[in-house]
């Protein structure tokens, strides 16, 4: 089964299927061979967004001058961006952040105001509640900028703060002020 979930950085939330178990809804089922898909296109605010929010103003992320001094067509994106998106990339597909238990990856490329990140990601191991993902990161000439990427996760129940989300969401009919 491939999953396709696409989301640009201009939206303020990714779309994607929830795929983790809900009260009277069967578990999520992970088995090996599964794919996914995550793509993130770099804006030009990006990096100025991710300096405010982790306080890494270091000048190549924020000033053009600095990033084509460096070699670069202008600023970089900061790597712990992308490692939040690789990260985004693998609770999409386990539909709860609960099951990640760890995530690895090293950097290989630096990502650039315009890049067009995707995510590959195939589960290739499930060992009783164990789930083992590989990812691949590529920008949009193939290029990979993160390499050896695995997230180890687990397959059991969607977290309790993952249902006490669920039932507060508008409309729903144990929700307050419904």
């Amino acid at each position: 089964m491939t999953r396709r979930v696409v989301s640009r950085v201009s939206t303020a939330t990714a779309s994607c299927a929830k795929a983790s178990a809900r009260e009277g809804e069967p578990m999520r089922r992970f088995t090996v061979g599964d794919t996914f898909e995550w793509v993130r296109e770099v804006d030009p605010y990006r990096p100025v967004y991710y300096a405010g929010a982790s306080g890494d103003y270091n000048p190549i992320h924020i000033d053009q001058v600095v990033g084509r001094a460096a070699g670069y067509e202008g600023v970089i994106l900061q790597g712990m961006c992308t490692f939040s998106w690789l990260t985004d990339a693998c609770v999409a597909y386990l539909g709860d952040p609960a099951r990640l238990k760890r995530l690895r990856a090293r950097f290989t490329k630096p990502v650039q105001v315009g890049d067009v990140i995707r995510f590959h990601g195939r589960c290739v191991a499930v060992e009783g509640a164990q789930v083992r993902l590989e990812i691949r990161a590529t920008n949009q000439a193939g290029e990979e900028v993160l390499k050896g990427a695995v997230a180890d996760a687990r397959a059991g129940e969607a977290s309790p703060d993952h249902r006490r989300e669920a039932a507060t969401e508008p409309g729903a009919p144990w929700a307050a002020g419904s």
